[in-house]
């Protein structure tokens, strides 16, 4: 399978949603962005592993006024895997209701099922110095 224009732009589209969704608290819709058995790993946050859709709702719910006012992606790169999933990278930058920002890179892996393109994996690496610490 070849990745289209069209594939690209709804898995652009896809990624971007999530700010949207998340930010306006519309949590029940998170099935729009991810398989049922997402595996969003926040370790680098402190958060662990987490499994699920209903497991991620009641993760963001539980951050309550921790969670950031502004989820921004930038900067996505799609790169087609052999087995047919597709390898996101992007960048992410959250604001907090304090104003205080940091950046994270989101490492995705996306697969296309009966609903269209969903995010199967995600990892949340902190962004902690500049140049990778290098």
């Amino acid at each position: 399978m070849t990745l289209t224009v069209e594939d690209r732009t709804a898995i652009i589209e896809l990624i971007s949603l999530h700010g949207h969704l998340v930010d306006a608290g519309e949590l029940d819709r998170l099935d729009e962005l991810f398989t049922a058995g997402i595996r969003y790993d926040v370790t680098d946050l402190g958060g662990g592993i987490i499994q699920g859709l209903a497991a991620l709702r009641e993760a963001a719910l539980a951050l309550g006024e921790a969670n950031p006012v502004g989820h921004h992606v930038t900067n996505i790169v799609l790169t087609q895997q052999a087995d047919g999933t597709v390898h996101g990278l992007s960048k992410g930058i959250g604001v907090q209701a304090d104003g205080t920002c940091a950046s994270v890179t989101y490492e995705d892996v996306i697969v296309r099922g009966d609903g269209g393109w969903r995010i199967t994996q995600r990892k949340v690496v902190r962004r902690r110095a500049p140049l990778g610490g290098r």
